[in-house]
């Protein structure tokens, strides 16, 4: 093993050592592709081809559908340690992907081949594990996604994806643009700026010029 590989799997062991086993981190550090990406920058785009299979080693990124006229809707963030359900079943059915991947805060991860996936299924027991609860994981968030749309307003919807992001990026400040808020939970900006300034009169957030911060969590 060279050093490169070796600082990878010293990296790997850091966010997965208590989960995975050490044939199988070493695997990972050997096999897979280590990548820094920034802020903003688009890691999977709707119909790409799935070669490989991410995993989190810091930073955060946005998971989001889109609809038949191209608007967005955020369907959950990944952050360290996490992977991405729906990627998973890209790679086991060897189709295209139904998701686009933003990066929400500069990111750290490795790519798995998906050629190794099945591989690792049979013969790792902690892979198996890891799988299947990431599967759940992405399952329930992809169900409070569903029942924020059906049952909460649309003021309940913007406060908890404010507190969700401050959570993911473990800063109180907030520097996404009022469009880009808007994009995110399919709707308009001047129904987020309204409602942006009724959570500041009420003593949730405070409003800049270019940032939101936020007062309660």
């Amino acid at each position: 093993m060279n050093e490169k590989q070796h600082l990878l799997e010293e990296k790997i062991k850091d966010y997965y050592g208590f989960l995975l086993e050490d044939q199988l981190i070493s695997e990972i550090a050997s096999l897979g592709t280590f990548q820094q990406l920034k802020e903003g920058q688009r890691m999977m785009e709707i119909g790409d081809s799935v070669q490989h299979m991410p995993l989190l080693l810091t930073g955060a990124i946005k998971i989001l559908r889109e609809d038949s006229e191209g608007d967005e809707l955020l369907l959950y963030f990944l952050e360290k340690g996490d992977t991405c359900a729906m990627t998973m079943t890209c790679c086991y059915g060897a189709s295209k992907s139904k998701i686009r991947a933003v990066v929400e805060k500069d990111t750290e991860l490795v790519l798995i081949p998906i050629h190794k996936m099945e591989d690792w299924l049979a013969k790792y027991k902690s892979w198996r594990s890891f799988v299947f609860e990431s599967y759940n994981m992405r399952l329930n968030e992809m169900l409070e996604t569903i029942d924020n749309l059906a049952f909460l307003k649309m003021d309940e919807r913007l406060y908890k994806y404010l507190t969700d992001k401050a959570v993911v990026t473990k800063s109180t400040t907030i520097t996404n643009t009022h469009q880009e808020i808007a994009y995110d939970l399919h709707t308009s900006r001047v129904v987020v700026s309204r409602l942006l300034k009724q959570l500041e009169n009420v003593g949730k957030i405070k409003l800049y010029r270019n940032k939101i911060e936020m007062l309660q969590l």
